[in-house]
């Protein structure tokens, strides 16, 4: 590390990745895949993820709330559906151009009373998840007609079990889905998300939704994955000590050396999406060998056993996440999913876009 040179943690983000993860699900589908690109992208940036997808063919996106499709259509552009899975209120996209999906009564009313609706809506059918959308007794209630000007582009579901191939709850939503869409002759359909595209034919419909696979999260868990890796953090070190046998490290004490040891606190922590439950648990890959952390993770530190890894030094850089130990290998780990560890990567890691 030069005199000048800031130690920032990297996040180094492979856009090109991203984008054969999406050509691989649209291959599979055979009909349209959207890019499911909220919580920021699931941490790795919605702005450069869509910008990539675009520029690869992707024409749906879908977000989570209104502030996040202000901010796609601002970077997409006009041109691209961008739908909100929680809907707002007619008017509250001043012209963007946002799709607002439709989950209550309620929001059917408020759009029904709309004059037009150049962007069109989704309508959200439960069919088991027992969330947004909209309940069987709900659809039996609607007035005659209360969906003729609702624009509507799509209906979709959203499936609760997918990554389970053998829960039973999947056949039962597909059949659900099938006799409650049939209601809608001439809308497309939106079914499959990243694991429901692995769970065969009855699945497939005219847009899948896919999220977490684009980003390598594994769609099918107890099998290989079969995405490609996106994403490395890189964090450096600012110090090497040497520790004596029987000296505790870190807050509450809580790893005690048993031997002589090399201790090498990292400049990132829980503060930056480093999960706390990884305490004396996660690993730091140096030079392709695994180091132990040890002690707790503290807001901005991590410290690692790197006595075996006796050419540390300063300004170094430890692979805390990457293609040496995934998302999904470090949620094992702090007991948790792969969806948690990428959305909660935080603010201050340098971002690097690797071009698609």
């Amino acid at each position: 590390m030069t005199p000048t040179e800031v130690p920032e943690a990297e996040l180094e983000v492979d856009l090109g990745a991203i984008l054969a993860n999406w050509r691989d699900l649209c291959a599979r589908h055979g009909a349209a895949v959207a890019g499911v690109v909220k919580a920021d992208g699931y941490g790795l940036g919605a702005a450069p993820v869509a910008r990539a997808l675009a520029g690869g063919g992707c024409r749906h996106f879908f977000v989570a709330q209104w502030a996040e499709g202000m901010a796609l259509r601002a970077a997409l552009g006009d041109g691209p559906m961008i739908a909100v899975l929680g809907g707002f209120p007619p008017g509250a996209d001043a012209g963007a151009g946002l799709t607002p999906v439709l989950n209550t009564p309620q929001d059917i009313a408020a759009w029904g009373n709309v004059a037009a609706t150049p962007a069109g809506t989704i309508l959200h059918l439960d069919t088991g998840m027992e969330r947004l959308g909209l309940t069987r007794a709900e659809r039996a209630a609607l007035a005659p007609g209360a969906l003729d000007r609702l624009g509507l582009r799509y209906v979709m579901t959203h499936l609760a079990c997918a990554d389970d191939p053998a829960h039973p709850l999947n056949a039962l939503q597909a059949a659900r889905f099938a006799e409650a869409a049939g209601a809608f002759p001439g809308i497309p359909r939106s079914f499959a998300n990243s694991a429901g595209l692995f769970l065969g034919p009855d699945f497939a419909s005219a847009l899948a939704r896919p999220g977490c696979a684009l980003y390598g999260i594994n769609p099918t868990p107890g099998h290989p994955n079969p995405m490609r890796q996106v994403m490395r953090l890189t964090v450096p070190v600012l110090q090497v000590r040497r520790v004596a046998a029987g000296t505790p490290v870190g807050y509450g004490a809580t790893w005690v050396a048993k031997r002589d040891s090399m201790v090498a606190t990292i400049a990132a922590g829980y503060a930056d999406g480093y999960l706390r439950a990884l305490s004396s648990q996660g690993t730091g890959i140096v030079a392709g060998r695994p180091v132990p952390l040890v002690g707790r993770v503290s807001m901005d530190l991590i410290t690692l056993d790197v006595t075996d890894a006796p050419d540390l030094r300063p300004g170094d850089r430890v692979e805390m996440i990457g293609p040496s130990q995934t998302a999904d290998e470090v949620a094992a780990l702090a007991g948790t999913i792969g969806y948690e560890v990428l959305t909660s990567l935080g603010a201050r890691y340098r971002r690097r876009y690797l071009p698609a």
